[in-house]
């Protein structure tokens, strides 16, 4: 039986990936499975959103449990988390795309958030250019 080469490719990536890369993937998921409800609901499949909803829950209860709470900000990253939990158990009660939208917009903020600490993180890791000119051979 052949593996399917893109479920490789995805498994790889993620065993391969770093803290920061995972999170970042997270992040994507969360995004992707709001939008689906969304589409979801506007095609009253009710179990569909249901079930997509619940998957962008999940990743938003990963978040917290995994939250280092030992920085000040944590607090807070960690209320705006539960914020949006409950938000979304009351969007799947109500079937409500105001409020998945603005939880979608919320993950879509964090995202945007988290590519750009990562992309700093980065640059303050490497090496400043050296400043010396260039010896002649």
């Amino acid at each position: 039986m052949l593996k399917n080469p893109y479920s490789n490719y995805s498994n790889n990536k993620i065993f391969t990936a770093s803290k920061e890369e995972l999170t970042l993937m997270l992040y994507e998921g969360a995004l992707k499975f709001a939008n689906q409800a969304i589409i979801a609901l506007e095609n009253k499949d009710m179990e569909k959103t249901n079930t997509l909803i619940v998957r962008v829950q999940d990743i938003i209860r990963e978040f917290q449990i995994t939250l280092n709470r030992s920085y000040p900000i944590s607090e807070k990253l960690y209320n705006l988390y539960d914020y949006l939990y409950r938000r979304l158990i009351e969007g799947n009660m109500k079937k409500d795309k105001e409020i998945l939208s603005e939880v979608r917009d919320f993950l879509r903020d964090f995202r945007d958030l988290w590519k750009e600490a990562m992309v700093l993180a980065k640059n303050q890791n490497k090496e400043p250019l050296s400043k010396e000119p260039i010896a002649k051979a």
